[in-house]
């Protein structure tokens, strides 16, 4: 059974819908749910689901990366994951603490990777005419956004899309494809799922 840490910066409805998935059949189990932003409303969702929860706050540490990362990584190497879960995490890693957990470490961003990696990806896509837009998981690299691609779930941009109408049939996307992504990962499948 794969024990699996979840980084979030703040309401965490992905990382809710990763801690119900870890049931049953899944060969995986939450053992620890992180935030870097104080208040962050997915730690008291992670404690009322009954996963253990720690705060790395950024903000002390400036622009000292380096600091706040040896922090995150105290944190982590008590609960001793297997598996690292990005979900909505808001901070840019280093290399350096990418490569510690390289092959181990998953992300979800709102688009269909290779395109429009960083922010704002739905208004991007809008404003690019294209016929479609989703999400994508993939193994987190120290490139941004970048990485073998575990499972993309597509949705149609419909016209008068405004990017917060997009960003919402998307997430409801993101809500199936993580989860189903994370459980074969953790039994050791890393071939591309695609959700319709």
């Amino acid at each position: 059974m794969k024990r699996v840490a979840i980084l979030i910066s703040g309401g965490g409805s992905n990382m809710v819908r990763l801690v119900e998935a870890m049931t049953g059949d899944c060969p995986a189990r939450p053992c620890l749910v992180l935030a870097n932003v104080p208040g962050a409303g997915g730690l008291a969702r992670a404690q009322a689901l009954g996963v253990p929860t720690a705060l790395v706050d950024h903000k002390p540490f400036g622009p000292d990366r380096a600091g706040f990362e040896t922090a995150l990584t105290a944190e982590l190497d008590k609960a001793q994951p297997d598996i690292i879960a990005l979900a909505g995490f808001m901070r840019v890693l280093t290399e350096r603490f990418v490569t510690r957990w390289q092959g181990r470490m998953l992300n979800i961003h709102p688009s269909l990777l290779p395109k429009y990696r960083g922010l704002n990806t739905h208004a991007r896509a809008i404003e690019a005419g294209d016929a479609e837009a989703g999400c994508t998981v993939h193994e987190v690299t120290a490139e941004l956004d970048d990485g073998p691609i575990l499972g993309q779930a597509r949705v149609p941009i419909r016209p008068g899309d405004t990017p917060e109408t997009l960003a919402a049939r998307v997430l409801e996307q993101e809500h199936r494809l993580y989860p189903a992504v994370l459980c074969r990962f953790a039994a050791g499948d890393r071939r591309p799922l695609r959700v319709p």
